[in-house]
């Protein structure tokens, strides 16, 4: 059942030292606030799942929270490399970190095992590719009924899910339209959950192709207007370029870098 707390509480309550963090969104709605907040209580040895590892991760990389990440594509969107990460794989700076890479299709469809219960998923990807010989959770396998040979990806179950949507209602059920990512398969495959609005309503009215995931597989909601920042939330705010343009040079450098996050995520609450 969904409590309502502030983003501090959330984070201190649900993410702990070692845990396996899923946050989700793609190019929307991604949780933002809540990765600063992970950063301000000094989360370590975490592993990082996320379908689009952007600046969310970069800054959750260098600021040394990451020991692994699980990823199916990183970037900064239109922009070019994640320095960040980069550093982190190719020097071990500010801390190793070990890479689990797959494609979009396997990382959903990881994600919708775990939602389901499920051991592992079965699709038609990775063939033609090198994948398999380096990622233990992708593996070739045979159908029993027609002996076509596929590729199993083992299911995905994050010790917690974070995601941002555009509103919830004061018994916790959470509304979120717009572009969506695998938001909803990763929260119901997480053993905990974390979500933050842009407000908490009476009531939410119906929305055309809108999301509805209820307070009962949530555990807490956090009301965090412009959580999704740089990234937007749609109705609520707008995607802010000008910052993902600006921060391949803020993270280029270690000092610059360390000075930004300081100045503000360290030095903000």
């Amino acid at each position: 059942m969904a409590v309502t707390a502030t983003l501090e509480e959330a984070v201190r309550a649900g993410v702990r030292d070692g845990d396996s963090i899923a946050m989700e969104g793609f190019t929307h709605l991604i949780p933002h606030a809540a990765a600063h907040e992970v950063i301000r209580q000094g989360r370590r040895e975490l592993t990082l799942i996320r379908m689009t590892p952007d600046l969310i991760y970069d800054q959750l990389i260098g600021a040394g929270c990451a020991a692994k990440l699980v990823f199916s594509w990183g970037g900064n969107p239109g922009v070019g490399s994640l320095h960040r990460l980069r550093d982190a794989v190719e020097h071990d700076w500010p801390a190793p970190l070990s890479i689990e890479e797959h494609s979009h299709a396997g990382m959903v469809n990881r994600y919708v095992a775990g939602a389901s219960g499920l051991p592992f998923a079965v699709l038609r990807g990775y063939a033609g590719t090198d994948l398999a010989k380096v990622t233990d959770s992708i593996a070739p396998v045979v159908c029993p009924f027609t002996g076509e040979r596929l590729t199993a990806v083992s299911a995905l179950n994050p010790d917690v899910t974070v995601i941002h949507a555009q509103r919830a209602d004061r018994e916790g059920n959470v509304q979120l339209w717009g572009i969506l990512g695998a938001q909803k398969e990763a929260v119901l495959a997480a053993q905990r959950a974390i979500v933050t609005v842009e407000e908490i309503v009476d009531e939410l009215d119906p929305r055309p192709g809108a999301i509805l995931l209820p307070h009962w597989v949530i555990d807490w909601v956090c009301e965090v207007p412009g959580g999704a920042a740089p990234s937007y939330a749609a109705g609520y705010t707008d995607r802010d370029n000008d910052f993902y343009r600006d921060w391949d040079a803020v993270s280029r450098d270690r000092e610059r870098f360390g000075e930004w996050i300081t100045a503000n995520v360290k030095e903000r609450s």
